[in-house]
C-alpha cells in the first residue's frame, strides 16, 4: 500500500510540474524567443496632449465569398501597449474603430501564454474597457485636435483600415496639420490612401514597416483582402523589416519624419515612444 501512495503522490508531483511548465515556462520561452520583448528604451512624458488610437470593426477572419470564420479583431497588444505608453506619458488617450461601437478583439491574443503585461492591465482595467465597449466611429472624430494618431493592427485591420474613406481623410488631414502619425503589424494599411499635403501618396517614397509577406505566409493568412508588405510596397513605400526563425519574433521600428511604423505586435511600445519624441515629449528621468 505505502509503494502505490508513493507511486501516486510521484506522479502528482509531476503532473504538477508539468503544468506550472506550461503556465508558468510557456510565457517567458515565448518572451525569450522575441515576443512581447521588455521595452528598455527611454520613455518620454507628453502632459497636456492628446493621442489617437484607431482600430478594426473587422471582427471575423473570413476567406473571400464567406461571411463566417474563426474570430478575430485587432490584436490586443497592439492597442494596449501604445494606450498605457501614452497614458503614462501624461496624455489623454481616445480609442475610435472604423465602424464604431464594440471593438472586436482578437481572441487569441489574450489567452495566458499570448497575453502580454499590458493586455493584463486591460483586464483589469474598467475604464479602457468602456472605451472599447462604446468607441466612436471615425465620421465623428476630428483627426487634426490629436498630437499623435496611431494605428492598430490584427488581421481584422486587413479587412476595413485600407478600405476606409474616413480613415484616409482622418490620417490626411492629421498629416496636413503636422501631427505624428504611425501604427504597427497591419495597422499601415491605413496609410495606403491618405495623402500628402501636395495631394500625392502619402507613403510614397517614405521608408516604414509593416506585417511582412512572410509572417502572412507563416501563419498562413493570405487570403485576407489587404496585405501589408505587398500594398504599401506597391503604393511607392520604401519597406523596410527584420527577419526572425518566425517573423512573429522579429521586432523592427521605422522613422521617416513624422510618420512612425513598428513592424508587428512586438513593436506597440516601442513605437509609441517614438512617436511622442518627435511630438515633443520630454525624457522621463
Amino acid at each position: 500500500m505505502s509503494i502505490k501512495i508513493s507511486t501516486f503522490r510521484w506522479l502528482g508531483a509531476m503532473a504538477l510540474a508539468i503544468f506550472l511548465f506550461f503556465w508558468l515556462g510557456l510565457p517567458a520561452v515565448l518572451q525569450a524567443l522575441g515576443l512581447h520583448p521588455v521595452y528598455d528604451g527611454p520613455r518620454y512624458r507628453l502632459p497636456g496632449k492628446r493621442a489617437l488610437i484607431v482600430t478594426t470593426s473587422h471582427g471575423t477572419l473570413n476567406k473571400p465569398g464567406q461571411t463566417d470564420g474563426k474570430a478575430t479583431g485587432v490584436f490586443a497588444s497592439e492597442m494596449t501597449a501604445p494606450y498605457y505608453a501614452f497614458l503614462d506619458a501624461g496624455m489623454q488617450v481616445d480609442v475610435a474603430s472604423i465602424q464604431g461601437g464594440v471593438i472586436p478583439i482578437e481572441p487569441d491574443s489574450l489567452r495566458w501564454f499570448l497575453a502580454s503585461s499590458a493586455d493584463k492591465r486591460y483586464l483589469k482595467d474598467a475604464e479602457l474597457q468602456a472605451k472599447t465597449r462604446r468607441s466612436p466611429a471615425l465620421a465623428q472624430v476630428d483627426f487634426s485636435r490629436y498630437d499623435v494618431v496611431f494605428l492598430a493592427g490584427g488581421w481584422g485591420a486587413a479587412y476595413d483600415l485600407g478600405r476606409s474613406a474616413e480613415l484616409a481623410r482622418g490620417v490626411s488631414s492629421a498629416w496636413a496639420a503636422a501631427k505624428v502619425v504611425g501604427g504597427v503589424c497591419h495597422g499601415p494599411l491605413g496609410l495606403l490612401h491618405a495623402t500628402d499635403t501636395d495631394g500625392s501618396a502619402l507613403v510614397r517614397g517614405k521608408h516604414l514597416t509593416a506585417v511582412t509577406n512572410r509572417q502572412i505566409e507563416e501563419l498562413g493568412i493570405e487570403f485576407t483582402p489587404e496585405h501589408p508588405e505587398r500594398d504599401l510596397r506597391a503604393a511607392g513605400a520604401l519597406f523596410e523589416s527584420a527577419s526572425a526563425w518566425r517573423d512573429i519574433f522579429a521586432q523592427h521600428v521605422v522613422a521617416d519624419g513624422r510618420l512612425v511604423t513598428g513592424q508587428n505586435q512586438n513593436a506597440g511600445e516601442a513605437t509609441a515612444q517614438q512617436m511622442m519624441r518627435i511630438a515633443g515629449g520630454q525624457p522621463n528621468p
